[in-house]
């Protein structure tokens, strides 16, 4: 994302303090090499940067400011929104933190979101445990499709989804694990997956 040209100064004034000290430097030393006699306006400024994905805050720690490397070209950041199981369901844990995905992947980055996948129901779609998945928020999925299902309204599940008249099958694709079938009104689609980032 563009940034104003305060943003470029207060990025270059980040990045010169930490090269030069080591650390990350105040809000207030950020505005007096600026001029700026407003912290909540240094804050702002900050917070912008967190926000366009150049900067990470470490909450609850004093100079907490971290530089982040330049997203590559073609890519766009999303959030991650917690982790999900390709397993038996968990319960979801949101994050703060956003990841940088290809824009190609992503149809609509406004209803798109990251979650962490946790367990190995899904190996055979090459869907591993610590793999990041691409969604789209969706409230519905045709048959095959990978979604997301919440199950009950409290525990959410990465699986294949097939409708078998009043009841869906939620399929693993590992020949070891057993489909989970549940009336649809238990069932619940978030969203459907469009894409996998493994990290080596």
């Amino acid at each position: 994302m563009a940034l104003t040209r305060r943003q470029h100064e207060v990025l270059d004034v980040i990045r010169d303090f930490i090269d030069s000290q080591g650390y990350s430097p105040s809000l207030e030393e950020i505005g007096a090499r600026l001029g700026l006699s407003s912290v909540a306006t240094v804050h702002k400024h900050v917070t912008l940067l967190v926000t366009k994905g150049y900067l990470r805050r470490m909450w609850n720690q004093n100079r907490s400011i971290e530089l982040i490397a330049p997203d590559p070209p073609g890519s766009i950041r999303l959030p991650l929104s917690g982790t999900i199981a390709a397993g038996r369901p968990v319960e979801a844990v949101p994050t703060d933190e956003t990841i940088s995905v290809p824009a190609d992947m992503v149809r609509d980055r406004n209803n798109s979101y990251v979650l962490r996948v946790r367990g190995d129901s899904m190996i055979d779609e090459q869907i591993r445990d610590g793999d990041l998945v691409v969604i789209e928020e969706r409230e519905t999925g045709g048959d095959g499709e990978t979604v997301v299902a919440l199950i009950d309204d409290t525990e959410a599940t990465l699986k294949r989804l097939f409708r078998d008249g009043p009841r869906v099958r939620l399929e693993p694709a590992n020949p070891n694990m057993q489909p989970m079938i549940f009336p649809a009104e238990r069932v619940r689609i978030q969203g459907v997956a469009v894409g996998v980032i493994r990290k080596y």
